[in-house]
């Protein structure tokens, strides 16, 4: 390790005076004109976390996803899709803060026990951010400042889960796929078309693509798709006007509103989905037929579609392994409680709680044999084990299903597929689907508060134990409410704490999380109180 290149190549990109950052669940994040020095520093760890895995090959990915377009982010991707391990993650919040890069480098070495002289190889790509290109450049003197031998592939623009994808395939000797993109669109649109088959009738599915990276790549799947049914109306497609990105349109825009892009005009039962800006969420929505009423289909909803088709194919396709195969679906304490009801009761499904990160999610969904999992803000894949996938027939539609899934992390388009494919094989419309179960009303508040840190949480993030005694006067506001339910839990990024309720009804639900609110400010909170707090 040659210090002096190091530090030459670091004095180049000084850190800001006054920030600390902190790689958290999505990587780094935040305005882009602070990160030029963390992604000098994620270059040189990206170096030493494939030293680590013998050379295997390192995903780094630049975006913000559904952040607005003057905020940016970096992320690592492990040799098999999935997202850095999370003893990594505190490496890379200590060099990324480091006042002495070389002690810090060390240490890392040595803690893990590194052969620096082992060849490394990383992937990078980035989303449509006009910040990428500068922030790349201080990514690749961090990588060449610590090891100039590295093999570095410069994969140009690519979704989130593209990214991931190529990782797995480049990683697997080809059993995953072809290591390309041209690879990924054959992969996903043959399993559609063959699943598709008896889809002979074509229909159109308006496609919100946030502005964002998914708008280019989707019109390069669309000519892979040209033997399917599926003819796609693209909105939200301007990338070149960069102030556009997530602006008001995409997943978070559309859930968060529980409204349709602005812009967009529906007709009734028109079937349509917003991705977000790095392609890495998808949420539905529709207008009922009789007044018109705006209905949202988010991760939940698509959640119970593909659990329950997923169960009803190995019950079909494989009778004997029924009984022998878990199916199991990974909510956190967002998921709305009539969807955890109907899981359980009407699919007779396992359901396992986690705390809210799609590592948790992940993680928890390979103890299963095929293992479902979607965050409310619609992200999340579906995970079959290797034992499951060999028993199976060649001819099976769940082995094509399981070409059809990006199973290494939520993929707007493999998902999109996947729903499609799962409404036509049923020849459902939006409110057949939606008429599975009826949301119980939510709202989520956010209090701001003296010390987030005061706030301690067990059981997946549904129980407080700390401040002592709150958790106490939450069940007493809750229980004189009918099917309802309240957690706090403190924010990850910011000195806020969330209330998440739901009730039986809307002014119920409200009143309920108002409730827990204003007391949870009058025992912490900090500045003026709310007028709606109660």
């Amino acid at each position: 390790m040659d210090t002096k290149r190091i530090e030459a190549a670091a004095a180049r990109y000084p850190s800001p005076p006054g920030i600390k950052h902190t790689f958290g669940t999505a990587g780094f994040r935040a305005n882009a004109e602070t990160l030029d020095r963390v992604f000098f520093t994620v270059g040189l760890l990206a170096v030493l976390r494939s030293k680590k895995v013998a050379g295997q090959t390192i995903g780094v990915m630049v975006t913000a996803s559904h952040n607005p377009v003057q905020d940016n982010g970096i992320k690592l991707v492990d040799p098999q899709g999935e997202m850095l391990v999370s003893s990594w993650e505190a490496h890379a919040t200590a060099l990324a803060n480091s006042t002495d890069l070389s002690s810090s480098l060390t240490a890392i070495i040595a803690s893990e026990h590194i052969d620096f002289a082992q060849p490394a190889k990383l992937i990078f790509g980035h989303d449509t951010r006009p910040s990428c290109s500068r922030l790349i450049d201080a990514f690749k003197d961090g990588v060449n400042a610590l090891d100039p031998s590295v093999q570095l592939i410069e994969s140009g623009l690519k979704t989130t889960p593209q990214l991931h994808h190529l990782v797995k395939c480049l990683n697997d000797g080809g059993t995953y796929g072809a290591p390309t993109e041209e690879g990924y669109y054959i992969k996903l649109s043959q399993a559609f078309i063959a699943l598709n088959a008896q889809t002979t009738t074509p229909y159109e599915l308006i496609v919100d693509c946030a502005n964002g990276v998914g708008a280019p790549k989707l019109e390069s799947m669309r000519g892979y798709l040209k033997g399917s049914p599926l003819q796609m109306r693209l909105f939200s497609t301007d990338v070149e006007s960069r102030d556009k990105l997530n602006k008001d349109c995409g997943a978070d825009y559309v859930k968060t509103t529980q409204s349709a892009p602005s812009g967009l005009t529906l007709a009734p039962l028109a079937r349509a989905c917003s991705f977000d800006g790095d392609a890495d969420r998808i949420v539905y929505y529709y207008l009922t037929k009789d007044n018109h009423t705006f209905r949202l289909m988010d991760g939940d909803k698509i959640a119970t579609l593909v659990a329950g088709y997923i169960k009803e194919l190995v019950q079909l396709e494989a009778p004997e392994l029924k009984d022998h195969v878990r199916i199991g679906v990974v909510q956190t304490a967002y998921a709305n409680g009539n969807s955890t009801r109907y899981i359980q009761e009407q699919l007779g499904l396992e359901v396992t709680c986690t705390p809210t990160g799609v590592k948790h999610l992940h993680h928890a969904a390979q103890t299963y044999d095929i293992g479902t999992y979607f965050e409310a803000n619609g992200h999340g894949t579906v995970v079959f084990s290797e034992g499951m996938l060999k028993k199976l027939p060649g001819t099976s539609k769940l082995l094509s299903l399981a070409g059809l899934i990006n199973q290494t992390v939520g993929d707007s388009m493999s998902d999109m597929l996947l729903v499609e494919t799962i409404l036509n094989a049923r020849g459902w419309d939006m409110a057949q689907w939606d008429a599975n179960y009826h949301e119980l009303p939510n709202r989520l508040v956010k209090v701001i508060v003296q010390d987030r840190h005061a706030f301690v949480t067990e059981d997946a993030e549904r129980v407080l134990v700390q401040p002592a005694g709150m958790q106490l006067m939450i069940n007493q506001i809750v229980a004189a409410y009918p099917s309802a339910r309240s957690f706090v839990r403190p924010s990850g990024t910011e000195d806020c704490v969330r209330v998440y309720a739901e009730a039986a009804t809307k002014e119920a639900t409200d009143e309920l999380a108002f409730k827990v609110a204003g007391m949870v400010f009058d025992s912490c909170g900090k500045g003026n109180k709310p007028k709606e707090f109660l």
